[in-house]
């Protein structure tokens, strides 16, 4: 395939990089002086940093002014952060509110056009046209990610069956019978689909899968060769989040090398989670995004807490945009075990390489004492779970070997039987703790 060729906005994506800045530039100083006429959020964080939009005279200057978090929306719930009168809003979409009050979302008819189109751009890039049926089995509601990826793939021509998460079984019997051939979900969801397929003997080559668009939780390039190995597709990563758009921020192209972020319509930082310090380039990091065109809910330096590092060096696929890793995790979900900071991903690039592993892992972390105890609980095969213990505690060590080189601390590690650990039909959630 012509990964140059497939491009769903060929002068926007290959834009030269002094263009692209300009435009970054002027975009950016209207977002700024439309959230200082509209959000008093933003008009009294401007207040007490002095600054004044007729100020901002260059991309450097963004650096001055104040992050935007997650409580400021909160804080400001439900309309308060909207730009726009209430007239003006054509869809209103909420976080789940699991914590406290839910973040709510606003768009306009500009807004929804922008999301349809930059969630066609990361489709395209991953290999799908107007011939194909995709599948969406993202949890329809309140939450952005399955009616983003219903717009893109519209926008494009392709064939939408709105599944919804959930009811495996029947996920199945459609995949089969209405003849999908693209899949999105989550990648963990995508894992507890590949369980079924094999405990029913339906071998990939029996399906027309052949594509994955997976999102909404960090996942492991390792995790990504076992999707591809047992679904028989190319999986590729996309990322967004509720605040900013939901999916369409960045998404892989075909080379599966760091996902393209669309800087036309965002600015993206790297910044230290601790000093809140802006990194020079190429450094690991919590990435910040501000909105440069959404009319409904701006946002200005906005703290993801999504843990990545930005790839400015050019892609062989032709486009321009700067590039983001795979989240390695979010700078909120961090452990510290031992005083040293470890990631959910990291303990699953691991385990996907020791063989006899599965992908169904838990990790218990035990907040009793002083300092913090990580255990490791892995699924095996009933074949190796009934081996003698002689070889079971082979396998311990080499996997307690493999995460002390990884991690720079010992764990523990327990092995426990196939589907012992919880299945999940959206983001998977790997972490139990014990206080």
């Amino acid at each position: 395939m012509n990964a140059v060729v497939n491009m769903w906005d060929r002068s926007a994506e290959s834009m030269s990089r002094e263009p692209l800045r300009e435009l970054q530039f002027q975009r950016l100083k209207a977002t700024l002086q439309r959230v200082a006429n509209n959000v008093p959020c933003y008009q009294e964080k401007f207040r007490l940093v002095g600054f004044q939009p007729g100020d901002f005279d260059s991309l450097e200057d963004l650096q001055k002014l104040p992050f935007t978090s997650k409580d400021d929306l909160r804080l400001n719930y439900p309309y308060g952060m909207f730009a726009v009168p209430l007239r003006d809003v054509l869809r209103i979409h909420s976080s789940s509110g699991t914590t406290g009050k839910p973040t709510v979302v606003g768009y306009t008819a500009s807004d929804m056009h922008i999301w349809a189109h930059l969630v066609a751009r990361f489709m395209t890039a991953a290999g799908v046209t107007a011939e194909d049926v995709i599948q969406v089995a993202f949890g329809y509601g309140l939450f952005t990610g399955a009616f983003g990826l219903d717009y893109g793939a519209e926008a494009i021509g392709a064939a939408v069956i709105p599944m919804s998460a959930g009811n495996t079984e029947k996920q199945i019997m459609v995949m089969r019978d209405f003849g999908s051939s693209v899949l999105a979900c989550t990648p963990s969801y995508a894992l507890t689909i590949a369980d079924h397929l094999e405990e029913k003997g339906i071998r990939p080559a029996r399906l027309s899968l052949k594509i994955g668009l997976f999102g909404g939780e960090p996942w492991s390039e390792q995790m990504r060769s076992e999707l591809e190995l047992r679904l028989g597709i190319i999986a590729t990563d996309n990322y967004g989040l509720s605040e900013v758009m939901g999916p369409g921020v960045a998404g892989d192209c075909f080379h599966k090398c760091g996902m393209h972020l669309a800087e036309d319509h965002f600015l993206a930082e790297i910044i230290d989670p601790e000093t809140e310090k802006v990194l020079p380039d190429g450094s690991v990091g919590e990435l910040v995004i501000t909105s440069l065109t959404k009319q409904a809910l701006p946002l200005v330096r906005y703290r993801t807490h999504d843990i990545t590092r930005l790839i400015c060096a050019p892609c062989e696929c032709g486009r321009t945009m700067i590039r983001m890793e795979k989240p390695r995790g979010r700078s909120d979900d961090m452990l510290i075990i031992k005083g040293v900071n470890v990631y959910p991903s990291q303990v699953e690039e691991v385990l996907l390489q020791v063989d006899g592993c599965s992908p169904h892992y838990q990790l218990v972390v035990d907040s009793s004492s002083s300092v913090n105890s990580l255990e490791v609980q892995v699924e095996v095969s009933d074949r190796i779970f009934l081996n003698n213990m002689t070889k079971r505690c082979q396998l311990i060590e080499e996997i307690q070997k493999r995460l002390g080189a990884m991690l720079g601390i010992r764990v523990q590690v327990k092995l426990v039987e196939p589907f012992t650990i919880k299945r999940y039909e959206g983001k998977a959630c790997h972490v139990l703790r014990r206080r």
